[in-house]
């Protein structure tokens, strides 16, 4: 059973999940706008991605005789200046959900709640997983650059990473 805390931290996770995942798909509707449908690819993989780690948590608490609360979403950002923007934006929300389940972490050890903390290492090593190729396109957007062409450049790359996603998701 779930300590009082450790479920409205879970819900908190949650709540975040859902708005990544909204995010997302607003990332991925702009990039499908602006004709970068290799970018679009990847942001409505990544949307449905949240909600599947959003969903994980909910099956999670409720198995543990908790109650998982369904949350409400905020209407996400839906205009960008850039797709290099995007790509930040993307950075810093990944950023934000490892530092969330690091605290979550924390407060299960605090708990001592043994079955929370083994739940949440698949989320920890996801996490870096996540921020890493995230930054890597941050990377490789920096050395493409921002010229008239860059655009067609930096979409091709993400046509690669989105041909590469079904295999490394498969051995996760």
């Amino acid at each position: 059973m779930l300590s009082k805390k450790i479920t409205a931290a879970l819900n908190a996770q949650i709540a975040q999940e859902a708005a990544a995942s909204s995010a997302y798909l607003a990332m991925a509707s702009w990039c499908d706008r602006e004709g970068l449908g290799n970018c679009a690819q990847f942001f409505y993989a990544q949307s449905d991605e949240e909600r599947m780690h959003m969903l994980k948590i909910v099956h999670y608490v409720n198995e543990m005789d908790g109650h998982a609360i369904v949350p409400a979403v905020e209407q996400p950002e839906t205009e960008f200046e850039s797709v290099q923007k995007v790509f930040k934006k993307s950075y810093k929300q990944e950023k934000a959900v490892t530092a969330s389940i690091n605290e979550l972490m924390s407060l299960s050890q605090e708990e001592k709640d043994h079955s929370t903390m083994v739940f949440l290492q698949w989320y920890v090593a996801e996490q870096r997983e996540e921020e890493a190729m995230v930054r890597d396109i941050l990377d490789k957007i920096k050395l493409i650059g921002d010229g008239p062409q860059s655009l067609y450049y930096i979409d091709k790359e993400l046509q690669q990473i989105n041909e590469n996603r079904p295999a490394e998701e498969a051995e996760a």
